[in-house]
């Protein structure tokens, strides 16, 4: 029987807080709700302090300031419904709001990971051409890079929500987390899911894990590279610009790799436990990045400083 969305037996879908602590959502508020606010202050300064000051529109601080402008939209289509749930207890979803914020959540994942890979190609290039950095990445190129960033993830990320829409949802409309993902959905259906779950998983493969592996091999050649020079305070002054990458890799694949190892090969853990790395993988990283890079990069330290002082402490 042919069945979308739009004639299931469900007209809602339900997204879920912390299983076993829905008596205490209101505390968990808390810290979450800090952690948006850091998010938003964060990212709103590197972007802003990069885009008004000229002499930081260098290579490395425009992919920041992208990596910055992905780790807001990753926030704001997650942490919003996330409160909405420990404030108000509103848990009911339009498939039509389910299947949008799942687009922009997966679409900002996917701007991340690219940006990210961006990021480890700039680093490769300013250590193994350091004479001709400036040659090889130019605004030119930089913007192509940004639209290419941009080109892929929506032609892999468009047909998701399009080939969501011809499912039929009968077995049940409860969500496991506290936003809507894509394999999350479609455990829910009662329609055959194969080109789905197909689909979704070349998604993946060709976007993150393309991504992780190609920002390994950048590292080999940097570590290739660096090893090859005679200077040991050459090699500590090389890798020394990497660190804030470094951090940048491991916040982002770190939690997501956990959670897809646990899920396939892991013991049965407590839900609370998948919902809860899940939860690092999509909120942490877009609170840490502002974080680190100011903290591990002093013109970015400096000029917001400088900001700062500019317009007093009464201008904000």
């Amino acid at each position: 029987v042919f069945c979308t969305s739009t004639n299931s037996i469900f007209s809602t879908l339900l997204v879920t807080g912390i299983p076993g602590l829905e008596a205490v959502h209101i505390w968990i508020s808390i810290p979450f709700c800090t952690m948006f606010l850091s998010t938003l202050v964060g990212n709103v300064t590197i972007f802003t302090v990069i885009w008004r000051e000229q002499t930081l529109h260098a290579p490395m601080y425009l992919f920041l300031a992208m990596l910055a402008a992905s780790d807001l939209g990753l926030s704001l289509s997650t942490f919003p419904t996330m409160l909405k749930i420990f404030w108000l207890d509103a848990r009911e979803l339009t498939f039509l709001a389910c299947f949008t914020q799942m687009f922009f959540i997966h679409t900002f994942q996917d701007f991340e990971s690219a940006i990210i890979l961006a990021m480890a190609f700039d680093r490769y290039v300013a250590i193994s051409r350091p004479l001709h950095y400036s040659s090889i990445l130019t605004s030119n190129v930089i913007a192509r890079i940004g639209l290419a960033i941009v080109v892929r993830t929506l032609t892999v990320q468009l047909p998701l929500p399009i080939l969501l829409k011809r499912l039929c949802f009968c077995h049940s409309n409860v969500l496991s987390h506290s936003y809507c993902l894509h394999p999350d959905i479609i455990k829910l259906s009662c329609s055959n899911t194969r080109i789905n779950s197909v689909f979704g998983l070349f998604v993946v493969l060709s976007t993150m894990g393309l991504d992780f592996f190609l920002i390994l091999l950048s590292y080999v050649l940097i570590l290739k590279t660096v090893l090859g020079t005679a200077s040991r305070g050459g090699h500590l002054k090389a890798l020394n610009t990497c660190i804030s990458h470094l951090c940048a890799v491991i916040l982002f694949f770190t939690p997501m790799i956990c959670l897809s190892m646990f899920h396939r090969f892991g013991p049965r853990l407590p839900s609370h436990i998948y919902v809860t790395m899940a939860n690092m993988h999509f909120l942490i990283p877009p609170v840490m990045n502002p974080i680190v890079y100011v903290v591990k990069t002093k013109q970015i330290r400096d000029k917001i400083l400088k900001l700062c002082i500019k317009r007093g402490p009464g201008e904000f």
